[in-house]
């Protein structure tokens, strides 16, 4: 994500059909398989500003991995590429969804691949970007996602259970008609635990047995970006603030005349915390003290994520090593994309 909060609107580019470069030469190497550079790392640590001068310097095109990034009007809270930067470089995947219209992650994946094999028909390189290991893995291990799509009904009544009940009713229902992914869902994620009981309530087959992975036809180089904890939980520290001034506030109450918190799109970082000072239940500096708070813990959550990766080439970003990147993806582009996933 860009630290890089002066972001004075969303850009209005439908991700499906973005403005490209034609001239621009290819830098892709004759083959079999289609390269795509992966660039993951925690949030705050400085992919975004690196996939730009990727981009720039290899004919890139640069494909959104953040599960928040994808929808419209959440701009200053997801740290959206300003509108300049997406009109330097080619961005897909950003702003096309509205935010009570989830998107799944299946859907996701067959966007991220139908964006990816559109740019290597134009001769350019993919950029795949972002810090959601899901969206990642969905696209880098070709997951197999059961094709069951969502069951308002049925997701109202669970949540309610979860409600009356405790999450854990869900989990121990959870387990006795798919105890392995009770195995791996922790209890307390209830959205992960609804799911997982719609898939198996609709199939009669436990998600477990539906999924598996199946590789996409692709050449990967695996870029991972990381920083020393308290360095990263003080840049973070810093964003949050330039997000309050850049109208982090603002935009959630124009968030809240039309959203619920409940929706998937509003469980992002911020959100919440803001509406709770905007009810007059918290200041804006212990909102702000939370968002920190949080967005310290998801960062743990994705470095935890990040070391079951397999294939990462972790780079310390404090200072940017941008020369040793470059010349990497440089020298792989070059001998044909060995190392790596490829």
């Amino acid at each position: 994500m860009n630290p890089q909060a002066e972001r004075p609107g969303r850009a209005t580019t439908a991700p499906e059909t973005p403005p490209t470069d034609q001239a621009r030469p290819s830098v892709m190497p004759p083959g079999p398989r289609g390269p795509l550079v992966v660039l993951i790392g925690p949030t705050g640590v400085g992919k975004s500003e690196l996939s730009l001068q990727l981009a720039a310097r290899f004919q890139g095109e640069i494909i959104n991995a953040d599960s928040r990034q994808v929808y419209r009007e959440l701009d200053i809270a997801t740290a959206k590429p300003i509108p300049q930067e997406r009109a330097r470089i080619p961005h897909h995947l950003f702003d096309f969804r509205e935010p009570d219209n989830p998107l799944t992650l299946a859907e996701y994946q067959r966007l991220a691949y139908a964006t990816i094999d559109a740019i290597h028909a134009r001769g350019h390189l993919p950029l795949l970007v972002g810090g959601t290991p899901l969206y990642i893995r969905a696209v880098v291990q070709g997951l197999r996602i059961p094709p069951v799509p969502p069951h308002p009904e049925l997701r109202r009544r669970l949540e309610a259970q979860a409600w009356e009940e405790g999450p854990e009713a869900l989990h121990r229902t959870l387990a006795q008609l798919d105890p392995e992914s009770a195995r791996r869902i922790d209890p307390r994620n209830v959205r992960r635990v609804i799911r997982a009981l719609e898939i198996v309530l609709a199939t009669g087959q436990p998600k477990s047995a539906l999924e598996g992975q199946r590789p996409p036809p692709y050449r990967i180089l695996q870029i991972g970006l990381t920083m020393p904890r308290k360095v990263l939980y003080a840049r973070i520290d810093q964003r949050v603030w330039r997000m309050v001034q850049a109208g982090l506030v603002q935009e959630t109450a124009r968030l809240l005349e039309r959203y619920t918190l409940e929706l998937p799109a509003m469980t992002g970082l911020g959100y919440r915390e803001i509406a709770a000072h905007l009810r007059g239940e918290i200041s804006l500096e212990e909102a702000v003290r939370r968002i920190q708070a949080q967005t310290h813990r998801y960062v743990r959550h994705q470095f935890s994520w990040f070391r079951r990766m397999a294939d990462v080439e972790w780079y310390p970003w404090n200072p940017p090593q941008v020369d040793a990147v470059v010349r990497r993806i440089q020298g792989w582009l070059q001998e044909g994309g060995s190392g790596g996933s490829g």
